[in-house]
Formats: structure tokens, C-alpha cells, sequence
């Protein structure tokens, strides 16, 4: 690992020169230089003034990336990184860290399934992914993060205002996705459900830009997947007449209770029962253009979930750090740091009074 060139890279990212970061760390210019350039080692205390003053922990600048982000970082050398791309390494080395000691997190990982190369092989992928997550044919895919992470896809939201709508990484075993919390819910559980194919076909690195004309076909299908995913067919035809067949009942009603029932957005909504050949142009037009008000969401009794809300972690990782702060295996400014904010040092649960006998020991 070199950490000179980790130091230039992260002060790069950070936007301050070489002499504002040594006026900042009370370093010599020519010292930082010389630390970037790989021709002086840095000392532990300067690099912890380093990391301080960048914003990154020190565990950053000396140990090595998970695989398939330091083949990322090769590929885009010189590319400008976004707001999603460093989160997603923080998260990616966290998760490795919690994973390590707690390998069950990411025991259930399946065998990689086969890229859809058309919309009838993205349909099948979607019926493969839910049988996988133990979803009943027709059941709504709610709690997402939570049931993705019983087959080794660990699902974190943050709040990154702009960019991609989310990216996925393969870990050396089990996998990370980082989902844009700003988005609307429909749309952050359309990305995250799209992450879960990323993750099902193995692909080790990707982000929803998308550049080349392969790149944005495979999109294309892995889109339809994930509409799929959440609106199955089955459920959907079924729920859709019988909501249309209620006296009373409009088109209206009927998506607003779909988009409530299958937690999507009406752009999703509309494309969907395009797909399976329920609504015509003009009929999906006018779906995506319905706003579900108050008013609906009292009289139909809509449930109203926020899944992934940011800042959220899945369950199973946050239990998973609690495990080792109680096992004393990290510090609680380490488990602070690896629950992302979502907790404070009161909230984390009491240790045990350490005994005498236990004191003496170690001064002794």
C-alpha cells in the first residue's frame, strides 16, 4: 500500500493544496511533498493530523481496498470520484472489517446467475430473486434491506443530495450497496432492487451512470428486473382487478393502491402494467401523472413506509457491531464510527464492570 499516494489522493478528493494541508497538519510543505511523492515515510502522528484534517480514518491510508474497488479506482485513474464512490469504500471497508469477524452475515450468498440478456430472461431473474428471498408469489417485497441481507447484500442509505442513485460492490465475500437516501422512497427502492441484480449476476463494481451502449442495455434489463422484483406479475393482475371490479373504484384508486401496496413510485407503476400489457400509452401517461394526497391515504387506510430512509444500515450488520462492542472487540468510538451516526455513546448497550481481580492483572 502506498500511502503517499493515498495521502495526495484523499487531499486531491478534499480540494486543499499540499501547502494548505501541511499548514493545517504544522507540517512543512516540502515534508508533505516528500510523504505524497513516496520519498519520506510518514510518522503515526502526522498521519493521524492527516486524516483528521481530510475527513478520512487512519485504517484508509494503510490498509488495502476491497478487490474490486482498487480494480475500479486502476480503471478510472484520472476520472473525478462522486459523493457515492467514497462512500461506498467506506462502507465497503466497514462492512469487511464486521464481516471478518462476524462471517454469518454473508454466509447465504448465492452462485452468480446468468447476466438477462432480454426482458423474458430479466422476468425469470426477478421469479430466481424471489424465491431467494423467500418471497410468496405476488407478496410485496417490503422491508427491502432487511430481506436482501438473508442472502449476503448488505443495503446502506445516506444522504448524498446529488449524483448516482446508488452503486454496489462485491466484497471477498457478500456484497455492499449504498443507496442515495435523498430520492423519493419509490425511487431509492427501484435503485436498491436494481443493486440486488448487480449483485446476483456478480458484477464487482457498478454505479447507475451509464455510459456505453452495452452498459446502458444491461441498465435497460436490470431496470426491468427490478420492476419485476417488486410488482410481480401475478400479484399485480390479481390485485388490479379485483381493486378495478370494486363499486366505486376508478383507474385512480386502483393505482394509488398499487403504488401504496408494492411501495413504487407511478412512473414504476405505469411502466409496469405497460409491460405486462394492462394499460395502453395513454392510460400509463395518465398514471404517472396521479399524486397519492392525504385524503388517500385516510380513506383507503394506505400503510405509509419510508423504507430506507437515511441514514439506514441493515439490521443484521448493526447487530452485528453491537455483538462486538459487547465482546469488547472494538471500542465504542470504533462502534460509534461503524453505525454510521445512527447511534450515540448513550444508546450503546452497558459492558459489565470490569473487576479488581481483572485490574490487577493488567497492572501488575
Amino acid at each position: 500500500m502506498d500511502i503517499g499516494a493515498r495521502v495526495a489522493e484523499a487531499r486531491a478528493e478534499h480540494g486543499v493544496t499540499q501547502a494548505q494541508l501541511a499548514a493545517a497538519t504544522a507540517m512543512e510543505r516540502t515534508a508533505l511533498a516528500k510523504i505524497e511523492s513516496g520519498s519520506r515515510r510518514v510518522s503515526a502522528v502526522e498521519l493521524v493530523a492527516i486524516a483528521r484534517e481530510l475527513g478520512r480514518r487512519v485504517e484508509w491510508f494503510v490498509e488495502e481496498s476491497p478487490p474490486a474497488l482498487a480494480s475500479y479506482r486502476g480503471a478510472q485513474e484520472g476520472v473525478a470520484r462522486q459523493a457515492i464512490d467514497t462512500k461506498l469504500e467506506s462502507v465497503a471497508r466497514d462492512t469487511e472489517f464486521v464481516t471478518g469477524h462476524c462471517p454469518e452475515l454473508v454466509a447465504r450468498q448465492p452462485d452468480p446467475l446468468p447476466c438477462p440478456g432480454t426482458p423474458e430472461e430479466a422476468e425469470e431473474l426477478a421469479t430466481r430473486a424471489r424465491e431467494l428471498l423467500g418471497l410468496a408469489p405476488g407478496q410485496p417485497a417490503h422491508d427491502f434491506s432487511h430481506i436482501v441481507s438473508a442472502i449476503g447484500l448488505l443495503i446502506f442509505s445516506v444522504d448524498l443530495k446529488e449524483g448516482a442513485d446508488a452503486g454496489t460492490v462485491l466484497l471477498r465475500r457478500g456484497g455492499v450497496a449504498v443507496v442515495n437516501g435523498h430520492r423519493l422512497v419509490g425511487r431509492r427502492r427501484l435503485a436498491a432492487a436494481h443493486e440486488l441484480g448487480h449483485y446476483l449476476i456478480a458484477d464487482e463494481f457498478s454505479l447507475d451512470w451509464r455510459i456505453s451502449a452495452e452498459a446502458q442495455g444491461i441498465e435497460a434489463r436490470l431496470d426491468r428486473f427490478a420492476r419485476a422484483l417488486l410488482v410481480p406479475a401475478e400479484g399485480l393482475r390479481e390485485c388490479w382487478n379485483a381493486w378495478l371490479s370494486d363499486p366505486g373504484e376508478t383507474w385512480r384508486d386502483a393505482a394509488v393502491r398499487a403504488a401504496s401496496h408494492y411501495g413504487v413510485d407511478m412512473a414504476t407503476l405505469a411502466r409496469r402494467l405497460v409491460e405486462l400489457g394492462m394499460a395502453d400509452g395513454s392510460r400509463a401517461n395518465d398514471i404517472r401523472h396521479v399524486q397519492t394526497k392525504q385524503a388517500d391515504i385516510v380513506e383507503k387506510n394506505l400503510v405509509v413506509r419510508q423504507d430506507l430512509a437515511p441514514v439506514a444500515l441493515p439490521r443484521t450488520y448493526a447487530r452485528a457491531v453491537l455483538k462486538l462492542y459487547r465482546r469488547e472487540v472494538i471500542t465504542a468510538d470504533r462502534a460509534l464510527a461503524l453505525l454510521h451516526g445512527t447511534f450515540d455513546e448513550a444508546a450503546l448497550p452497558d459492558l459489565p464492570p470490569v473487576q479488581e481481580s481483572e485490574i490487577w492483572n493488567v497492572t501488575s
